[in-house]
């Protein structure tokens, strides 16, 4: 496709040390929401203590809302963005990885849009109302979210730059999106030096997770020149950096890499939108909460992928990125497009994820084509991006052969 519209308005700092320059900045309020999550990794490495006093420094007052979950949820996202309300705070910073940007960006829209009762008094309104599928209503945002600032500390979602988020609902086991124009933050610091503290194991999650935004777009059926631009880069820069990123965590160049393609892997987001292999996960994490959504990429994915591949839905597409994750022409001329597969492999070898098995985080079976129907049914905008059509049978048979 030759036509593209790309409005990715955020101011960003991108680069070792750019946290330090965060009371510089023309900040979008004077009283912030600090939102984290229930953790302890912010405040145990001083990012939480850094941030509080860049933001004395700018003048800015601030209160901590530290219970964002790992897939944030729905009630979550209320009661903060009611604090946000009760405390008078005029705009959000988020402090931490995609759970907390996508949460933050809920508490934003909950914040400027509350509830009335009978008699017109305030009550905390529901992100449900805005979101997108599923139970969810899907209305207009009626009034301007808060301003959103964001501090990344992990290299995989890309929400510091795109204007979306997924918001969980544990009642009713969805996962679903959240997206509006005015959700892009004001301002993302990108500091690859809060990520060196990132363990192993997370890291792998992230990165690939990251790495797969670039890949969906980029065999997405909206693709265009723009975001085809960003995920070649996104995908070589990730392929390239994982590795050395989950071996010696406290490399910083790779670091720094890995954090340049998750950053543009929020562009490519921007620019086309990911496929079912995202909306099959969701389901996945719907079902299971305390399920990393990247983990849960990286044992879908071979077989996502070679269902894409078996139906020679864009075989051009993925020889080109298996160029992009390495793949010699040697490897091309005699595999064709399989040599994706092989290289993605690969990568997970050497990032020590090729064991990973659904049931160590409860999935059984049975729940397979509830799982498949779930992720259908609530998330069909991603699967309309296939590059081949997927039906329930097809969702059901990428779960079975991930299955271990």
């Amino acid at each position: 496709m030759d036509a593209y519209n790309f409005f990715a308005p955020t101011r960003v700092l991108f680069g070792p040390g750019k946290l330090n320059e965060l009371g510089d900045q023309k900040l979008p309020g004077s009283k912030a929401l600090l939102v984290t999550t229930g953790g302890k990794s912010v405040k145990a490495n001083g990012y939480l203590a850094r941030v509080e006093a860049e933001l004395d420094r700018a003048g800015v007052a601030h209160v901590l809302f530290d219970r964002i979950e790992p897939n944030p949820l729905r009630c979550t996202v209320k009661d903060g963005g009611w604090m946000a309300r009760q405390e008078g705070c005029d705009f959000v910073l988020a402090l931490g990885g995609g759970s907390v940007m996508d949460g933050s960006k809920g508490i934003c829209v909950v914040a400027s849009n509350p509830h009335h009762d009978a008699d017109g008094n305030e009550e905390p309104g529901d992100i449900w109302d805005y979101v997108m599928g599923g139970s969810a209503k899907g209305l207009p945002i009626p009034n301007d979210p808060l301003p959103l600032v964001c501090v990344t500390t992990t290299a995989g979602t890309g929400s510091e730059t795109d204007a979306g988020g997924v918001i969980s609902c544990e009642e009713n086991d969805e996962k679903l999106r959240l997206g509006d124009p005015r959700l892009f933050a004001r301002l993302a610091i990108v500091d690859p030096e809060l990520m060196l503290t990132v363990p192993p194991r997370l890291t792998a999650f992230q990165g690939f997770d990251a790495m797969f935004h670039s890949i969906e777009c980029f065999i997405a059926n909206n693709h265009n020149y723009m975001g085809d631009m960003i995920c070649r880069e996104g995908i070589r820069n990730a392929a390239a950096s994982l590795p050395a990123c989950v071996n010696d965590v406290k490399n910083l160049e790779a670091r720094t890499q890995l954090a340049f393609a998750n950053t543009l892997g929020g562009y490519a987001m921007v620019c086309s939108g990911c496929c079912g292999c995202h909306g099959t996960e969701h389901a996945m994490s719907a079902h299971h909460h305390s399920l990393p959504h990247g983990a849960g990429l990286i044992m879908i994915a071979a077989a996502y992928h070679q269902h894409m591949i078996d139906a020679h839905a864009c075989d051009d597409r993925y020889e080109e990125m298996a160029r992009l994750m390495g793949a010699t022409e040697a490897e091309i001329a005699e595999r064709g497009p399989e040599a994706f597969i092989d290289h993605l492999e690969l990568l997970k070898r050497e990032c020590g994820v090729d064991g990973l098995r659904m049931s160590d985080w409860g999935i059984t079976e049975d729940e397979l084509d509830s799982m498949a129907t779930n992720g259908l049914e609530t998330n069909a905008a991603l699967y309309a991006h296939d590059p081949a059509p997927l039906s329930h049978d097809d969702v059901v048979a990428i779960l079975k052969k991930s299955y271990r």
